[in-house]
């Protein structure tokens, strides 16, 4: 079995954009069986094609009949993980369900444009394809609580990942590119007190039209408000927890204070004003609408970063502070308490990455730092539709080489465990498809790692 199909792939979003859209090429197959996982699961051969035509467009080098066999194997796999589940009472609430295509949806409008566009191309509206892809959802969402209560406790010790690289060929060891380790300290800018005031009272202006006109804070929240990430879908952000997850604490804070359909006042953040409207609330999770309206700033803000973070750049090149310890004392970016200041690969979560994959103005720098230097102040995009000022820190870099335990020991660690994994999952099979029924259409004859699920069933 391919890790790259163990059942992660089954959730990736394009593969969940084609079903979302529909695939009319494949219509006239939609009854058409090619397996029966159990009484009663059935994998359709459109699936099997929407997939395959998905993995094809993105690898198009990729043996067709190779992938046709190990997403098969996937998808009855996935099925045997449901029917676990069944067999364990995995259940998974209709809430979470809920949320969970809600999230789907709006990563979809944020990626065609608009929820008008994406009823457009499915030609569904938003809840009809919520209803469509309601079961399947739940299947997916049981499955992954199995295969996690089933993958926790695998670990890896380094004897074990030194025993798995020595068991490579050397002349089979991946060339890795060059690689890089860089940090950054982060200072926005203040805001000045009349634009701040201005910010407010604009917010201000927006909540009296809702609470006291009538408006709707949907409609209010896609025409004003300064969160690219939740404007186009009315403000919404489903799944909001209490226990913060990200999310600002004076927003958590001010969000579970609300009822059902109330309207907080306001509420700033290091993001600006917001106000919020509870839409449904579940335990410690929450469904809101914010809007959220953002402090202007002027070049004067923009130097007064600029002069605090050379203050913090001399000091690290004196040796005053570590850099940890300077991002610890200073740096007011949000995920320098989980990083340490360092910039991660969203893919791999390591901090060692290629440089292809960093901020260009960042990648932009490599060929004038060395290791252990530091940058000068420069403004930056935060990624929040939004900019503020950064000092960048290198720590590390690699040349392009070959693999080997010292430069790329993360890598090669995470490799082993993925390896780990799919022993674990594969003898799992192995000791519960005795227990379960599978037929697979003659189709799929030629898929030998399928024999076993059609061999070892009642």
């Amino acid at each position: 079995m391919n890790n790259r199909y163990i059942y992660k792939a089954f959730c990736t979003a394009m593969v969940l954009l084609t079903a979302l859209l529909g695939n009319n090429a494949h219509a006239q197959v939609l009854d058409k069986v090619a397996a029966v996982v159990g009484k009663n699961r059935i994998i359709l051969q459109s699936e099997v094609d929407a997939q395959v035509a998905s993995t094809m467009q993105n690898t198009p080098d990729a043996d067709e009949a190779a992938v046709r066999c190990e997403i098969m194997e996937q998808m009855i796999l996935q099925k045997m993980l449901v029917e676990q589940a069944e067999r364990d009472s995995v259940v998974v609430s209709e809430e979470d369900v809920e949320a969970a295509l809600d999230n789907r949806v709006r990563y979809f409008v944020g990626m065609l444009g608009s929820k008008e566009k994406l009823e457009e191309v499915s030609g569904k509206t938003i809840f009809q394809l919520k209803e469509s892809y309601r079961d399947m959802t739940r299947e997916n969402m049981m499955a992954e609580r199995v295969q996690g209560q089933l993958l926790q406790s695998v670990k890896i010790t380094p004897a074990e990942v030194r025993a798995f690289f020595n068991t490579i060929p050397v002349d089979s060891l991946p060339y890795f590119p060059a690689m890089v380790e860089m940090g950054q300290i982060v200072i926005n800018p203040p805001t000045n007190p009349e634009l701040d005031m201005y910010a407010r009272t604009k917010l201000e202006g927006i909540r009296k039209d809702i609470v006291e006109n009538g408006k709707s804070f949907e409609t209010m929240a896609s025409m004003n408000s300064d969160d690219p990430g939740s404007r186009d879908n009315g403000g919404r952000y489903d799944g909001v927890s209490r226990k913060g997850g990200g999310w600002a604490p004076e927003f958590v804070a001010a969000a579970f204070k609300l009822q059902n359909g109330e309207v907080s006042p306001i509420v700033k953040t290091q993001f600006g004003y917001h106000i919020i409207q509870m839409v449904k609330r579940r335990g410690d999770e929450a469904d809101v609408r914010h809007i959220l309206i953002k402090q202007e700033h002027t070049s004067a803000d923009y130097k007064a970063a600029f002069l605090k973070l050379d203050t913090i750049r001399s000091q690290l090149i004196a040796g005053k502070y570590s850099f940890q310890e300077a991002v610890g004392k200073y740096s007011q970016d949000e995920m320098s308490t989980r990083t340490g200041g360092m910039i991660l690969d969203a893919q791999t979560n390591s901090s060692l990455m290629e440089i292809e994959k960093l901020d260009p103005a960042i990648a932009l720098m490599i060929d004038t730092m060395k290791v252990g230097s530091y940058s000068q102040p420069q403004v930056f995009d935060n990624g929040r539709g939004d900019k503020s000022c950064r000092i960048v820190y290198m720590k590390n870099i690699t040349k392009p080489h070959k693999a080997n335990l010292v430069d790329d020991y993360a890598r090669i660690q995470d490799i082993a465990l993925q390896q780990k994994k799919s022993k674990k999952l594969l003898d799992w099979v192995a000791e519960k498809s005795p227990t379960y029924y599978v037929k697979i259409a003659p189709e799929f004859a030629t898929c030998k790692q399928l024999d076993n699920y059609v061999k070892n069933s009642k």
